[in-house]
């Protein structure tokens, strides 16, 4: 289940979609134009994609 914080992202990052400000990368490459791309993004920057979960957990370990 999302937090109301994650949601708030999923939901700013949406928008900057839907109006065409939503770029993929670090803002170099072009606008994202595909929806699943965008909501891919979204989940990412709010910390509910499970690769996010799994790079953190290597850090973690690796870190010990």
């Amino acid at each position: 289940m999302a937090s109301p914080r994650q949601r708030r992202k999923v939901k700013r990052v949406m928008r900057e979609y839907k109006s065409g400000e939503l770029k993929s990368g670090r803002g170099r490459r072009g606008k994202v134009k595909s929806r699943r791309q965008a909501i891919a993004i979204a989940m990412s920057e709010s910390g509910q994609s499970r690769s996010r979960r799994k790079i953190t957990r290597r850090r973690r370990k690796n870190s010990r």
